[in-house]
Protein backbone atom coordinates (compact mmCIF):
# COMPACT_ATOMS: atom_id res chain seq x y z
CA UNK A 1 0.00 0.00 0.00
CA UNK A 2 2.79 2.23 0.81
CA UNK A 3 2.94 2.68 -2.79
CA UNK A 4 -0.08 4.75 -2.83
CA UNK A 5 0.97 7.26 -0.60
CA UNK A 6 1.90 9.75 -2.94
CA UNK A 7 -1.70 9.25 -4.38
CA UNK A 8 -3.39 10.02 -1.40
CA UNK A 9 -1.15 13.15 -1.31
CA UNK A 10 -2.48 13.94 -4.59
CA UNK A 11 -5.72 13.57 -4.08
CA UNK A 12 -5.39 15.93 -0.66
CA UNK A 13 -3.85 18.65 -3.10
CA UNK A 14 -7.12 18.16 -5.29
CA UNK A 15 -5.87 16.16 -7.79
CA UNK A 16 -8.08 13.73 -9.30
CA UNK A 17 -7.82 9.52 -7.93
CA UNK A 18 -9.56 7.46 -10.50
CA UNK A 19 -11.15 4.56 -9.23
CA UNK A 20 -10.06 2.14 -12.53
CA UNK A 21 -6.41 3.38 -11.60
CA UNK A 22 -6.49 2.27 -8.41
CA UNK A 23 -7.95 -1.02 -8.62
CA UNK A 24 -5.20 -1.88 -11.19
CA UNK A 25 -2.53 -0.67 -9.15
CA UNK A 26 -4.04 -3.07 -6.23
CA UNK A 27 -4.14 -5.89 -8.83
CA UNK A 28 -0.25 -5.38 -9.57
CA UNK A 29 0.72 -5.69 -5.70
CA UNK A 30 2.19 -9.11 -4.67
CA UNK A 31 0.26 -8.86 -1.71
CA UNK A 32 -3.53 -8.52 -3.23
CA UNK A 33 -6.11 -10.81 -2.15
CA UNK A 34 -9.26 -11.62 -4.44
CA UNK A 35 -13.04 -10.69 -3.56
CA UNK A 36 -15.14 -12.15 -5.27
CA UNK A 37 -17.98 -10.28 -5.91
CA UNK A 38 -21.92 -12.17 -7.10
CA UNK A 39 -25.00 -9.83 -7.69
CA UNK A 40 -28.60 -11.32 -8.73
CA UNK A 41 -30.42 -8.20 -9.96
CA UNK A 42 -33.78 -7.66 -9.57
CA UNK A 43 -34.81 -8.89 -12.99
CA UNK A 44 -32.72 -12.87 -11.87
CA UNK A 45 -29.61 -11.89 -14.18
CA UNK A 46 -26.38 -13.08 -12.10
CA UNK A 47 -23.39 -11.16 -12.43
CA UNK A 48 -19.70 -12.23 -11.18
CA UNK A 49 -16.63 -9.85 -10.27
CA UNK A 50 -13.44 -10.15 -9.02
CA UNK A 51 -11.74 -6.91 -6.87
CA UNK A 52 -8.09 -7.20 -5.73
CA UNK A 53 -7.71 -6.03 -1.75
CA UNK A 54 -4.48 -5.94 -0.24
CA UNK A 55 -4.28 -6.45 3.49
CA UNK A 56 -3.99 -2.97 5.64
CA UNK A 57 -0.83 -2.13 7.10
CA UNK A 58 -2.17 1.03 8.96
CA UNK A 59 -5.82 2.47 9.67
CA UNK A 60 -5.47 5.14 7.10
CA UNK A 61 -5.14 2.18 4.49
CA UNK A 62 -7.79 0.65 6.15
CA UNK A 63 -10.10 3.53 5.29
CA UNK A 64 -9.01 3.77 2.34
CA UNK A 65 -9.49 0.38 0.81
CA UNK A 66 -12.62 0.64 2.50
CA UNK A 67 -14.07 3.70 0.54
CA UNK A 68 -12.27 2.07 -2.81
CA UNK A 69 -14.04 -1.23 -1.90
CA UNK A 70 -17.50 0.37 -0.98
CA UNK A 71 -16.88 2.85 -4.38
CA UNK A 72 -17.07 -0.51 -6.25
CA UNK A 73 -20.55 -1.47 -4.63
CA UNK A 74 -22.25 1.46 -4.71
CA UNK A 75 -21.43 1.67 -8.73
CA UNK A 76 -22.17 -2.25 -9.20
CA UNK A 77 -25.72 -1.49 -7.12
CA UNK A 78 -26.11 2.07 -9.59
CA UNK A 79 -25.58 0.23 -12.60
CA UNK A 80 -27.65 -3.21 -12.24
CA UNK A 81 -29.47 -2.58 -8.91
CA UNK A 82 -29.90 -5.91 -7.22
CA UNK A 83 -31.98 -8.33 -5.18
CA UNK A 84 -29.16 -10.44 -3.63
CA UNK A 85 -25.24 -9.61 -3.39
CA UNK A 86 -22.72 -11.59 -1.81
CA UNK A 87 -19.03 -11.37 -1.17
CA UNK A 88 -16.65 -13.88 -0.86
CA UNK A 89 -13.33 -13.88 1.13
CA UNK A 90 -10.39 -16.10 0.93
CA UNK A 91 -10.26 -18.00 4.79
CA UNK A 92 -6.67 -17.35 5.27
CA UNK A 93 -7.19 -13.19 4.65
CA UNK A 94 -6.14 -11.34 7.70
CA UNK A 95 -8.68 -10.45 9.99
CA UNK A 96 -7.97 -6.36 9.49
CA UNK A 97 -9.14 -7.43 6.10
CA UNK A 98 -12.55 -9.16 6.70
CA UNK A 99 -13.21 -6.42 9.32
CA UNK A 100 -13.10 -3.76 6.65
CA UNK A 101 -14.97 -5.80 3.71
CA UNK A 102 -17.67 -6.18 6.72
CA UNK A 103 -17.14 -2.42 7.65
CA UNK A 104 -17.98 -1.05 3.82
CA UNK A 105 -20.75 -3.86 3.51
CA UNK A 106 -22.44 -2.20 6.26
CA UNK A 107 -21.70 1.27 4.93
CA UNK A 108 -23.68 1.20 2.05
CA UNK A 109 -26.46 2.66 4.39
CA UNK A 110 -24.50 5.60 5.13
CA UNK A 111 -26.29 8.99 3.90
CA UNK A 112 -25.78 8.89 -0.06
CA UNK A 113 -24.98 5.72 -0.91
CA UNK A 114 -28.36 4.33 1.02
CA UNK A 115 -29.79 5.98 -2.47
CA UNK A 116 -28.61 3.05 -4.45
CA UNK A 117 -30.36 0.86 -1.46
CA UNK A 118 -33.35 2.25 -1.81
CA UNK A 119 -33.65 2.12 -5.84
CA UNK A 120 -32.73 -1.49 -5.25
CA UNK A 121 -35.57 -1.97 -2.48
CA UNK A 122 -38.69 -0.45 -5.13
CA UNK A 123 -37.08 -2.83 -7.87
CA UNK A 124 -37.43 -5.86 -5.85
CA UNK A 125 -40.69 -5.16 -4.79
CA UNK A 126 -42.05 -4.35 -7.89
CA UNK A 127 -40.86 -7.47 -8.97
CA UNK A 128 -42.25 -9.49 -6.13
CA UNK A 129 -38.92 -10.34 -4.80
CA UNK A 130 -37.88 -10.39 -1.00
CA UNK A 131 -36.16 -7.59 0.24
CA UNK A 132 -32.62 -6.64 -0.91
CA UNK A 133 -29.80 -8.83 1.28
CA UNK A 134 -26.32 -8.62 1.22
CA UNK A 135 -23.74 -10.80 3.01
CA UNK A 136 -19.84 -11.55 3.45
CA UNK A 137 -18.89 -15.38 3.43
CA UNK A 138 -15.85 -17.17 2.45
CA UNK A 139 -14.49 -18.38 -0.61
CA UNK A 140 -15.42 -21.92 0.02
CA UNK A 141 -18.86 -21.28 -0.41
CA UNK A 142 -18.72 -18.88 -3.57
CA UNK A 143 -19.13 -21.76 -6.56
CA UNK A 144 -18.52 -21.08 -10.20
CA UNK A 145 -21.54 -19.79 -12.11
CA UNK A 146 -23.22 -22.30 -14.45
CA UNK A 147 -22.36 -21.64 -18.18
CA UNK A 148 -24.07 -19.36 -19.96
CA UNK A 149 -26.32 -20.61 -23.12
CA UNK A 150 -25.03 -18.76 -26.60
CA UNK A 151 -28.47 -16.61 -27.83
CA UNK A 152 -29.95 -17.01 -31.10
CA UNK A 153 -29.66 -14.50 -33.91
CA UNK A 154 -31.80 -11.90 -32.69
CA UNK A 155 -32.60 -10.18 -36.49
CA UNK A 156 -32.57 -6.80 -34.32
CA UNK A 157 -31.71 -4.61 -37.81
CA UNK A 158 -35.42 -6.07 -39.19
CA UNK A 159 -37.39 -5.93 -36.28
CA UNK A 160 -35.96 -1.92 -35.92
CA UNK A 161 -36.66 -1.44 -39.71
CA UNK A 162 -40.27 -2.96 -39.37
CA UNK A 163 -41.41 -0.52 -36.13
CA UNK A 164 -40.08 2.45 -38.33
CA UNK A 165 -42.22 1.29 -41.31
CA UNK A 166 -45.39 1.61 -38.92
CA UNK A 167 -44.60 5.16 -38.29
CA UNK A 168 -46.02 5.51 -41.67
CA UNK A 169 -49.80 4.70 -40.52
CA UNK A 170 -52.23 6.92 -37.98
CA UNK A 171 -50.98 9.47 -35.34
CA UNK A 172 -48.24 8.92 -33.88
CA UNK A 173 -46.30 10.68 -30.09
CA UNK A 174 -43.03 10.77 -29.33
CA UNK A 175 -42.21 12.59 -25.57
CA UNK A 176 -38.52 13.23 -24.26
CA UNK A 177 -38.78 14.40 -20.72
CA UNK A 178 -35.70 15.97 -19.95
CA UNK A 179 -33.90 18.35 -16.88
CA UNK A 180 -35.00 21.68 -18.04
CA UNK A 181 -37.07 20.61 -20.87
CA UNK A 182 -39.63 18.78 -22.58
CA UNK A 183 -39.26 17.74 -26.43
CA UNK A 184 -42.43 16.62 -28.17
CA UNK A 185 -42.97 15.58 -31.89
CA UNK A 186 -45.87 14.38 -33.55
CA UNK A 187 -46.69 12.58 -36.60
CA UNK A 188 -49.23 11.46 -39.14
CA UNK A 189 -49.00 8.58 -41.85
CA UNK A 190 -45.11 9.15 -41.69
CA UNK A 191 -45.24 13.12 -41.81
CA UNK A 192 -44.12 14.91 -39.23
CA UNK A 193 -46.20 17.91 -38.30
CA UNK A 194 -44.51 18.81 -34.88
CA UNK A 195 -41.37 19.28 -32.90
CA UNK A 196 -41.45 21.09 -29.80
CA UNK A 197 -39.88 21.87 -26.57
CA UNK A 198 -41.37 23.13 -23.49
CA UNK A 199 -38.78 24.36 -20.64
CA UNK A 200 -39.58 23.83 -16.98
CA UNK A 201 -37.48 22.91 -13.73
CA UNK A 202 -39.06 19.34 -12.60
CA UNK A 203 -36.75 20.01 -9.28
CA UNK A 204 -38.70 22.60 -8.06
CA UNK A 205 -41.96 21.21 -8.23
CA UNK A 206 -43.22 19.78 -4.46
CA UNK A 207 -45.75 17.31 -5.51
CA UNK A 208 -46.26 13.65 -7.89
CA UNK A 209 -49.36 15.44 -9.24
CA UNK A 210 -47.52 19.27 -10.09
CA UNK A 211 -44.95 16.93 -12.26
CA UNK A 212 -47.24 15.25 -13.89
CA UNK A 213 -49.15 18.03 -15.26
CA UNK A 214 -46.79 20.01 -17.00
CA UNK A 215 -46.02 17.01 -19.37
CA UNK A 216 -49.65 16.82 -19.62
CA UNK A 217 -50.76 19.65 -20.37
CA UNK A 218 -47.96 20.55 -23.13
CA UNK A 219 -49.15 17.27 -24.63
CA UNK A 220 -52.79 18.52 -24.80
CA UNK A 221 -51.45 21.87 -26.20
CA UNK A 222 -49.25 19.77 -29.15
CA UNK A 223 -52.04 18.20 -30.39
CA UNK A 224 -54.42 20.78 -30.45
CA UNK A 225 -51.96 22.70 -32.52
CA UNK A 226 -50.88 19.73 -34.69
CA UNK A 227 -54.37 18.52 -35.29
CA UNK A 228 -57.38 21.10 -35.33
CA UNK A 229 -60.40 20.50 -35.43
CA UNK A 230 -59.78 16.49 -35.69
CA UNK A 231 -59.61 13.30 -33.71
CA UNK A 232 -56.29 14.26 -31.67
CA UNK A 233 -55.98 11.29 -30.07
CA UNK A 234 -52.41 8.86 -30.93
CA UNK A 235 -52.37 5.90 -31.83
CA UNK A 236 -49.22 5.27 -30.21
CA UNK A 237 -47.79 6.95 -27.46
CA UNK A 238 -43.28 6.42 -26.58
CA UNK A 239 -42.13 8.09 -23.35
CA UNK A 240 -38.82 8.92 -22.50
CA UNK A 241 -37.95 9.52 -19.29
CA UNK A 242 -34.76 10.70 -16.76
CA UNK A 243 -35.58 8.22 -13.95
CA UNK A 244 -35.30 4.45 -13.30
CA UNK A 245 -37.99 2.59 -16.22
CA UNK A 246 -38.40 -1.08 -16.05
CA UNK A 247 -41.03 -2.73 -17.91
CA UNK A 248 -42.65 0.85 -18.80
CA UNK A 249 -43.05 2.01 -15.09
CA UNK A 250 -41.02 4.71 -13.43
CA UNK A 251 -39.89 3.39 -10.36
CA UNK A 252 -36.31 4.95 -9.33
CA UNK A 253 -37.26 8.09 -7.95
CA UNK A 254 -33.59 9.15 -6.53
CA UNK A 255 -33.28 11.50 -9.38
CA UNK A 256 -33.09 15.55 -9.16
CA UNK A 257 -36.38 15.81 -11.50
CA UNK A 258 -37.72 14.00 -7.98
CA UNK A 259 -35.47 16.30 -6.23
CA UNK A 260 -38.92 19.02 -4.82
CA UNK A 261 -41.24 16.39 -3.98
CA UNK A 262 -38.51 14.45 -1.89
CA UNK A 263 -37.82 17.39 0.37
CA UNK A 264 -41.66 18.88 0.48
CA UNK A 265 -42.99 15.84 2.30
CA UNK A 266 -40.50 13.31 2.98
CA UNK A 267 -42.80 10.83 4.96
CA UNK A 268 -44.90 10.89 2.62
CA UNK A 269 -42.34 10.62 -0.65
CA UNK A 270 -42.84 6.41 -1.28
CA UNK A 271 -46.51 7.57 -1.99
CA UNK A 272 -45.53 10.12 -4.18
CA UNK A 273 -43.90 7.99 -6.26
CA UNK A 274 -46.31 5.83 -6.27
CA UNK A 275 -48.68 8.81 -7.78
CA UNK A 276 -46.11 8.91 -10.48
CA UNK A 277 -46.51 5.71 -12.19
CA UNK A 278 -49.96 7.43 -12.84
CA UNK A 279 -48.49 9.19 -15.20
CA UNK A 280 -48.58 6.69 -18.09
CA UNK A 281 -52.37 6.26 -17.40
CA UNK A 282 -52.81 10.28 -17.78
CA UNK A 283 -50.62 9.67 -21.01
CA UNK A 284 -52.79 6.71 -22.30
CA UNK A 285 -56.35 8.99 -21.21
CA UNK A 286 -54.99 11.65 -24.62
CA UNK A 287 -54.79 8.46 -26.81
CA UNK A 288 -56.61 6.06 -27.96
CA UNK A 289 -59.04 3.22 -26.38
CA UNK A 290 -56.66 0.63 -25.71
CA UNK A 291 -53.31 2.42 -26.14
CA UNK A 292 -50.58 1.18 -23.74
CA UNK A 293 -47.64 4.09 -23.08
CA UNK A 294 -44.29 2.17 -23.75
CA UNK A 295 -41.77 4.31 -21.28
CA UNK A 296 -37.77 3.66 -20.99
CA UNK A 297 -35.01 5.93 -19.22
CA UNK A 298 -33.92 8.13 -21.55
CA UNK A 299 -30.57 6.78 -22.02
CA UNK A 300 -32.04 3.39 -22.78
CA UNK A 301 -34.02 5.95 -25.60
CA UNK A 302 -30.44 6.72 -26.66
CA UNK A 303 -29.71 3.75 -27.37
CA UNK A 304 -33.00 2.01 -29.03
CA UNK A 305 -32.42 5.39 -30.84
CA UNK A 306 -29.11 5.06 -31.75
CA UNK A 307 -29.91 1.36 -33.02
CA UNK A 308 -33.22 1.54 -34.70
CA UNK A 309 -31.66 4.55 -37.43
CA UNK A 310 -28.59 2.52 -38.23
CA UNK A 311 -31.24 -0.23 -39.12
CA UNK A 312 -32.66 1.79 -40.93
CA UNK A 313 -29.10 3.21 -42.33
CA UNK A 314 -28.98 -1.03 -43.86
CA UNK A 315 -25.85 -0.85 -40.86
CA UNK A 316 -27.07 -4.25 -39.41
CA UNK A 317 -23.23 -4.95 -38.88
CA UNK A 318 -23.53 -2.24 -36.41
CA UNK A 319 -26.37 -3.45 -34.30
CA UNK A 320 -24.68 -7.22 -33.98
CA UNK A 321 -22.86 -6.23 -30.68
CA UNK A 322 -25.62 -4.22 -29.16
CA UNK A 323 -25.53 -0.52 -28.48
CA UNK A 324 -24.24 1.42 -25.93
CA UNK A 325 -25.34 5.44 -25.71
CA UNK A 326 -24.88 8.25 -23.52
CA UNK A 327 -26.70 11.86 -23.56
CA UNK A 328 -24.85 14.84 -22.50
CA UNK A 329 -27.07 17.79 -21.62
CA UNK A 330 -28.80 18.57 -18.48
CA UNK A 331 -27.23 15.00 -17.06
CA UNK A 332 -25.29 12.06 -17.95
CA UNK A 333 -28.19 9.65 -19.39
CA UNK A 334 -27.01 5.94 -20.22
CA UNK A 335 -28.79 3.15 -22.20
CA UNK A 336 -28.43 0.05 -23.17
CA UNK A 337 -29.82 -1.91 -26.12
CA UNK A 338 -28.28 -5.97 -26.38
CA UNK A 339 -27.68 -7.13 -29.14
CA UNK A 340 -31.04 -9.34 -28.54
CA UNK A 341 -33.36 -6.27 -28.50
CA UNK A 342 -33.68 -6.27 -25.25
CA UNK A 343 -33.23 -3.45 -22.86
CA UNK A 344 -31.57 -5.10 -19.55
CA UNK A 345 -34.15 -4.67 -16.00
CA UNK A 346 -30.96 -2.50 -14.68
CA UNK A 347 -31.00 1.13 -13.08
CA UNK A 348 -28.44 2.07 -15.52
CA UNK A 349 -27.92 5.16 -13.13
CA UNK A 350 -24.49 6.15 -14.54
CA UNK A 351 -24.44 9.41 -13.38
CA UNK A 352 -24.40 8.41 -9.75
CA UNK A 353 -20.90 6.73 -10.05
CA UNK A 354 -18.29 7.49 -8.25
CA UNK A 355 -14.93 7.41 -10.42
CA UNK A 356 -12.75 9.86 -8.48
CA UNK A 357 -11.73 9.24 -5.11
CA UNK A 358 -9.61 12.18 -4.88
CA UNK A 359 -10.42 15.94 -5.45
CA UNK A 360 -10.51 16.89 -1.82
CA UNK A 361 -11.01 20.25 -1.72
CA UNK A 362 -13.77 20.11 -4.44
CA UNK A 363 -15.49 17.38 -2.17
CA UNK A 364 -15.49 19.14 0.77
CA UNK A 365 -18.32 21.71 -0.58
CA UNK A 366 -22.08 21.66 -0.70
CA UNK A 367 -23.31 19.84 -3.08
CA UNK A 368 -25.03 23.24 -4.08
CA UNK A 369 -22.06 25.19 -5.10
CA UNK A 370 -21.12 24.98 -8.34
CA UNK A 371 -17.46 24.10 -7.64
CA UNK A 372 -18.24 20.80 -5.90
CA UNK A 373 -17.60 17.51 -7.15
CA UNK A 374 -20.69 16.58 -5.30
CA UNK A 375 -24.21 15.30 -6.89
CA UNK A 376 -26.86 17.08 -6.01
CA UNK A 377 -29.02 14.04 -5.23
CA UNK A 378 -27.05 11.99 -3.49
CA UNK A 379 -24.42 13.98 -1.74
CA UNK A 380 -21.63 11.92 -3.41
CA UNK A 381 -18.63 13.07 -5.48
CA UNK A 382 -20.65 11.68 -8.54
CA UNK A 383 -20.31 11.42 -12.19
CA UNK A 384 -22.99 13.68 -12.66
CA UNK A 385 -20.24 16.86 -11.77
CA UNK A 386 -18.17 15.18 -14.45
CA UNK A 387 -20.33 15.31 -17.40
CA UNK A 388 -23.29 17.26 -18.71
CA UNK A 389 -24.00 20.66 -17.76
CA UNK A 390 -22.59 20.66 -14.08
CA UNK A 391 -19.74 19.52 -15.36
CA UNK A 392 -19.16 22.30 -17.38
CA UNK A 393 -19.95 24.76 -14.78
CA UNK A 394 -17.79 23.78 -12.37
CA UNK A 395 -14.64 23.08 -14.88
CA UNK A 396 -15.28 26.81 -16.30
CA UNK A 397 -15.12 28.16 -12.64
CA UNK A 398 -12.11 25.61 -12.16
CA UNK A 399 -10.37 26.68 -15.40
CA UNK A 400 -11.15 30.52 -16.07
CA UNK A 401 -13.93 31.98 -13.96
CA UNK A 402 -14.11 34.72 -15.94
CA UNK A 403 -16.04 32.64 -18.55
CA UNK A 404 -19.18 32.57 -16.34
CA UNK A 405 -19.75 36.35 -15.73
CA UNK A 406 -22.87 37.62 -15.72
CA UNK A 407 -24.13 34.11 -15.16
CA UNK A 408 -23.41 33.12 -11.77
CA UNK A 409 -24.04 34.91 -8.08
CA UNK A 410 -22.94 33.45 -4.40
CA UNK A 411 -25.27 33.83 -1.50
CA UNK A 412 -23.87 32.69 1.88
CA UNK A 413 -21.21 31.67 0.60
CA UNK A 414 -22.50 29.03 -1.96
CA UNK A 415 -22.09 29.69 -5.53
CA UNK A 416 -24.38 29.01 -8.34
CA UNK A 417 -25.67 29.75 -11.71
CA UNK A 418 -28.93 32.06 -11.41
CA UNK A 419 -31.90 30.50 -11.60
CA UNK A 420 -34.17 33.87 -10.97
CA UNK A 421 -36.00 35.98 -12.00
CA UNK A 422 -34.84 34.14 -15.29
CA UNK A 423 -33.07 30.77 -15.09
CA UNK A 424 -29.66 30.88 -16.78
CA UNK A 425 -27.99 27.32 -16.46
CA UNK A 426 -29.14 26.84 -21.06
CA UNK A 427 -27.74 29.95 -21.83
CA UNK A 428 -24.95 29.78 -19.96
CA UNK A 429 -24.61 26.48 -21.37
CA UNK A 430 -24.78 27.52 -24.84
CA UNK A 431 -22.39 30.53 -24.07
CA UNK A 432 -19.54 28.07 -22.92
CA UNK A 433 -20.23 26.01 -26.42
CA UNK A 434 -20.33 29.02 -28.57
CA UNK A 435 -16.51 29.88 -26.85
CA UNK A 436 -15.32 26.72 -27.44
CA UNK A 437 -16.58 26.81 -30.92
CA UNK A 438 -14.65 30.48 -31.44
CA UNK A 439 -11.79 28.34 -29.98
CA UNK A 440 -11.52 30.40 -26.69
CA UNK A 441 -8.40 27.99 -25.07
CA UNK A 442 -9.91 27.69 -21.42
CA UNK A 443 -13.91 27.00 -23.02
CA UNK A 444 -12.29 24.56 -25.44
CA UNK A 445 -10.68 22.82 -22.29
CA UNK A 446 -13.63 22.48 -20.49
CA UNK A 447 -14.89 20.02 -23.00
CA UNK A 448 -11.59 18.76 -23.41
CA UNK A 449 -11.81 16.98 -19.54
CA UNK A 450 -15.46 16.09 -19.86
CA UNK A 451 -13.93 13.59 -22.58
CA UNK A 452 -11.25 12.45 -20.45
CA UNK A 453 -14.22 12.08 -18.06
CA UNK A 454 -16.18 10.23 -20.03
CA UNK A 455 -13.35 8.12 -20.63
CA UNK A 456 -12.80 7.07 -17.25
CA UNK A 457 -16.58 6.78 -16.47
CA UNK A 458 -16.48 3.97 -19.67
CA UNK A 459 -13.62 2.34 -18.06
CA UNK A 460 -15.52 1.76 -14.91
CA UNK A 461 -18.76 1.01 -17.42
CA UNK A 462 -16.88 -2.38 -18.87
CA UNK A 463 -15.84 -3.49 -15.41
CA UNK A 464 -19.18 -3.53 -14.46
CA UNK A 465 -21.66 -4.36 -17.64
CA UNK A 466 -19.04 -6.11 -19.83
CA UNK A 467 -21.08 -4.35 -23.19
CA UNK A 468 -19.59 -6.02 -25.96
CA UNK A 469 -19.58 -2.70 -28.33
CA UNK A 470 -16.52 -0.72 -28.31
CA UNK A 471 -18.93 2.54 -29.53
CA UNK A 472 -20.59 4.92 -27.60
CA UNK A 473 -23.48 7.08 -29.25
CA UNK A 474 -23.77 10.96 -28.11
CA UNK A 475 -27.28 12.43 -27.96
CA UNK A 476 -27.74 15.91 -26.80
CA UNK A 477 -26.73 19.28 -26.66
CA UNK A 478 -23.18 18.85 -26.35
CA UNK A 479 -22.94 17.22 -29.77
CA UNK A 480 -25.03 19.92 -31.67
CA UNK A 481 -21.93 21.86 -32.04
CA UNK A 482 -18.84 19.80 -34.03
CA UNK A 483 -15.99 21.77 -32.22
CA UNK A 484 -17.12 20.81 -28.56
CA UNK A 485 -18.13 17.24 -29.75
CA UNK A 486 -14.24 17.17 -31.57
CA UNK A 487 -12.89 17.97 -28.63
CA UNK A 488 -14.97 15.41 -26.02
CA UNK A 489 -13.36 12.90 -28.37
CA UNK A 490 -10.24 13.78 -28.47
CA UNK A 491 -10.25 14.15 -24.14
CA UNK A 492 -12.06 10.58 -24.52
CA UNK A 493 -9.14 9.06 -26.86
CA UNK A 494 -6.58 10.16 -24.38
CA UNK A 495 -8.03 7.56 -21.43
CA UNK A 496 -9.67 4.73 -23.97
CA UNK A 497 -8.31 5.55 -27.40
CA UNK A 498 -10.07 1.89 -29.07
CA UNK A 499 -13.49 3.78 -27.69
CA UNK A 500 -15.31 4.85 -30.78
CA UNK A 501 -17.66 7.98 -29.86
CA UNK A 502 -20.28 8.35 -32.69
CA UNK A 503 -22.19 11.78 -32.67
CA UNK A 504 -26.37 11.14 -32.61
CA UNK A 505 -26.67 13.67 -35.33
CA UNK A 506 -27.85 14.41 -39.17
CA UNK A 507 -25.03 11.75 -40.32
CA UNK A 508 -26.74 9.10 -38.17
CA UNK A 509 -30.47 10.56 -38.99
CA UNK A 510 -31.70 7.54 -41.76
CA UNK A 511 -35.55 6.36 -40.63
CA UNK A 512 -38.26 8.92 -42.06
CA UNK A 513 -39.23 10.93 -39.43
CA UNK A 514 -35.41 12.01 -38.47
CA UNK A 515 -34.75 12.85 -41.85
CA UNK A 516 -37.92 15.00 -42.19
CA UNK A 517 -35.90 16.73 -38.93
CA UNK A 518 -33.19 18.35 -40.95
CA UNK A 519 -34.98 20.59 -43.18
CA UNK A 520 -36.59 22.38 -40.06
CA UNK A 521 -32.61 23.59 -39.17
CA UNK A 522 -29.49 22.31 -37.90
CA UNK A 523 -28.68 20.52 -35.34
CA UNK A 524 -32.66 19.27 -35.05
CA UNK A 525 -31.77 15.74 -35.35
CA UNK A 526 -29.47 16.05 -32.09
CA UNK A 527 -32.00 17.64 -30.09
CA UNK A 528 -35.53 15.90 -31.13
CA UNK A 529 -33.68 12.32 -31.54
CA UNK A 530 -35.14 11.01 -28.30
CA UNK A 531 -38.42 12.25 -28.53
CA UNK A 532 -38.18 10.48 -32.45
CA UNK A 533 -37.02 7.48 -31.05
CA UNK A 534 -39.80 7.32 -28.36
CA UNK A 535 -42.38 7.94 -30.97
CA UNK A 536 -40.99 4.93 -32.73
CA UNK A 537 -40.19 2.48 -29.46
CA UNK A 538 -44.22 3.57 -28.84
CA UNK A 539 -44.82 1.60 -31.90
CA UNK A 540 -41.91 -1.65 -31.91
CA UNK A 541 -44.69 -4.10 -30.65
CA UNK A 542 -47.35 -3.50 -32.95
CA UNK A 543 -47.86 -6.24 -35.67
CA UNK A 544 -47.23 -5.25 -39.19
Amino acid sequence: MSALMPLFSAAAAGESLWLPDLRDALGKDPAALPLRIRLRTAGTEQREHCLPLVPPESGEEAAFLRNVLRAFLLNLLSACGGSDLRLYLPEAAPASLWELTASALEALEEPGYDKALRVSARLCAAAGLPPFRRELLPLSAWTPPPTKESAAPAELGARLRRASGLGARGLRCGLDVGGTDIKLVLSRDGELLLAEEYDWDPSRLPTAEALMEPILAFLKRGLAKACPGEDARPHSLGLSFPDVVIRDRILGGETPKTKGIREHDPANYENELRRLAGLNDGLARLCRPGVRVRALNDGSMAAFTAALELACAGEDGAVACGVFAHSLGTDLGSGWLRADGRVPEMPLELYDLLIDLGSAPQAALPAEDLRSTRNENSGLPGARRYLGQAAAFRLAWELEPGLLEGFVEEKDGILRVRSEPEDLRKPCLEHLMTLAEKEEPAAEEIFRRIGVHLGQISREIQALLQPETEERFLFGRFVRHPRCFALIREGCASVLPELRLVAADRDLAASPLMRSLAPRGEGMAARFGQAVGALYYGIEEEEA
